[in-house]
């Protein structure tokens, strides 16, 4: 592929040309650890404090576990792994019910909903790469596996950041469901006016979000460095040794693949790049589950 004419917003971010990345039509991003909270700290960290409350010790690595499903499926995913449902067996003197996972949420939804304007900062190179995607005339999407209460007070941060979709779906607003299964990718499809979904490309770190993303039809990037898979916090990034970095991402970037992802970028900074290959391979009339994908 012949190399692409770039302008440049500012020294870390290269844009291709206008008009590069036709015919693709709509960019549906995920949110913390991909476009907001680098590491995708707020839920992770709440998840353990909320446990905690009810005497239940949980790691940060066990809570990232099942990250990307909507909050109440996260949570009833947590108590079903043994070495946490026989805590709680410990504690209670029973196993775990869906009343309990009820218990819970409502200990977690206001402890995220204050917490989660902390963790709000724009991953780098993001509003750069969102204004480009406006100059394309390309439609940007967005969903979350966060309640709509948690992204009520996140949003207005976030668009002071210069983060603005053009549309928002939250994990608690489709009766079907949310992640893995394909149907908040599919209400933007509908709020945005997509006519093909094989013209949208999902962006998630997370591998519910690269299942949902495949399971709508759609080409789907991982995201493996600024995100839940790797799991630094910007501090312990700017610190930790360069094998130790590559490590995790390369195992991350495996996992994303493994769930369906085309392409795995460490950042949506470098997605103009993937964006290229992918509308290159639309031209040429390859569609997302084709068999001829070379990615």
């Amino acid at each position: 592929m012949s190399a692409q004419p770039c302008v440049s917003l500012d020294s870390n971010v290269f844009l291709p040309a206008d008009g590069a990345i036709s015919p693709l039509q709509a960019v549906i991003f995920d949110w913390a650890g991909t476009l907001v909270d680098f590491g995708s700290l707020a839920p992770t960290q709440i998840f353990v404090e909320a446990f905690a409350q009810f005497g239940i010790t949980v790691t940060l690595m066990q809570a990232r576990g099942p990250m990307g499903l909507s909050k109440w499926q996260h949570i009833d995913q947590l108590l079903h792994e043994p070495a946490i449902r026989q805590q709680w067996h410990s504690v209670f003197g029973r196993l775990p019910v869906a009343a309990d996972v009820d218990a819970i949420y409502a200990r977690f939804m206001p402890m995220q909903i204050e917490k989660v304007a902390e963790f709000s900062d724009a991953i780098d190179g993001v509003p750069e790469v969102l204004q480009w995607l406006c100059r394309q005339q390309i439609k940007i999407g967005s969903c979350s596996g966060y309640p709509r209460a948690v992204l009520d007070r996140l949003l207005p941060h976030a668009a002071q950041a210069g983060i603005a979709p053009d549309c928002v779906i939250a994990g608690d607003e489709l009766a079907p469901g949310g992640r893995p299964g394909p149907f908040m990718a599919l209400a933007n499809v509908l709020a945005l006016g997509v006519t093909d979904v094989r013209a949208c490309v999902k962006v998630d770190d997370t591998c519910p979000g690269i299942e949902e993303g495949r399971r709508a039809g759609m080409w789907c990037v991982g995201v493996s460095l600024s995100g839940n898979e790797v799991g630094y916090s910007p501090e312990a990034y700017a610190q930790a040794p360069q094998a130790e970095v590559a490590e995790r991402v390369a195992a991350a970037e495996i996992k994303l693949r493994e769930a369906g992802a085309h392409f795995v970028v460490p950042s949506v900074k470098a997605l103009p790049g993937v964006l290229l290959q992918i509308a290159a391979l639309v031209r040429a009339g390859t569609h997302p589950d084709s068999d001829r994908l070379a990615g």
